[in-house]
Parts: C-alpha cells; sequence; structure tokens
C-alpha cells in the first residue's frame, strides 16, 4: 500500500472524527460554524489524479453527511470543490512548478497559499448553504451563514498552517 494513500486516510479520518464530534457542535453567533475538513480538499497535491480527488472528495463528504444529518449536502459541495481544486491550485502556480507540487507556504509563498486556502473555503461555503437553504427566502440568514463559516474556518486553517509551520 502506498505511504501517500495512508496519509491520505489518516487526515481523512482524523478531519471527519473532528468535524463530526467536536466541531459540528459549535455555531458562533449562529451563523458561523468552522468546516475544517475542507483543508483535506486544500491539501490534494498537483498532478494528484482528478478521479482520485473527486473519489476523496465525494468520500469526504458522504461521511460528514452520514453523521451530520445533511443527506447530500456536504458530498455535493465536496464533490464541486474537488472538480474545482486543480484548477484554482493552478491559478497560483508558476509555469516551471514542479509536476507534484504539495501546496504550502513554503511552496507557494504565504500569500499565494492563503488565498487559494481562501478561496476554497469560500467556494465550499457558497455551494454548501446554497444548498443546504435552498431557497433565497432568508438571504440575508443565507449571507451571515456564507461569512460566518468561511470567517471562521479561514481563521481556524491559517491557525493549522501556522502550527504546522513550526
Amino acid at each position: 500500500m502506498n505511504i501517500e494513500i495512508i496519509r491520505h486516510l489518516g487526515v481523512f479520518l482524523l478531519l471527519c472524527l473532528a468535524q463530526v464530534l467536536v466541531l459540528n457542535h459549535i455555531n458562533l453567533f449562529g451563523c458561523a460554524t468552522p468546516l475544517l475538513y475542507i483543508y483535506f480538499i486544500v491539501r490534494f497535491r498537483r498532478g494528484f489524479p482528478r478521479w482520485a480527488i473527486l473519489l476523496w472528495s465525494f468520500m469526504l463528504g458522504l461521511c460528514i453527511d452520514m453523521f451530520s444529518n445533511t443527506p447530500g449536502v456536504a458530498a455535493s459541495s465536496c464533490l464541486i470543490t474537488g472538480l474545482l481544486q486543480p484548477w484554482l491550485l493552478e491559478m497560483f502556480l508558476n509555469r516551471d512548478s514542479a509536476d507534484d507540487l504539495q501546496p504550502r507556504p513554503s511552496t507557494l509563498g504565504t500569500g499565494k497559499y492563503l488565498w487559494y486556502m481562501f478561496l476554497i473555503v469560500l467556494i465550499y461555503n457558497i455551494l454548501f448553504f446554497t444548498t443546504e437553504a435552498f431557497s433565497f427566502f432568508n438571504w440575508q440568514q443565507w449571507l451571515m451563514d456564507i461569512g460566518g463559516s468561511t470567517l471562521i474556518t479561514f481563521i481556524a486553517l491559517a491557525v493549522i498552517m501556522t502550527a504546522r509551520k513550526k
């Protein structure tokens, strides 16, 4: 078994357990829930097979859906975000970057990495809360959910990024 698969499986399980057991029970100000499992999608390296990104992303969303009582919301949002991840990563890479480049602050630069991570988190939250609401009747709550969850998730991921750097 490839060490990369074992590493992905470990991160997958850790993020799923953290989200389901702890983070789903946090709802700051009624509109901000940290969705740290998005970090799994952020981590895919350049050149990782797209079919594998889609499979891992869908499985992540499906696991979150099963334990969070959100039928299909996280799975569809993770799948679409996983579909867009390679193109978003390419936007922040130099043309002469390595084919197996791992997106990190040390490889992309801190500013580019933060923008890359912010875009993925924002896209995911827009997809997640749009699918969850399934209408624009209460659009103020929808915008507050997207903004609050994007902000708290981005801050939490930036803290994790800083902690991993040390």
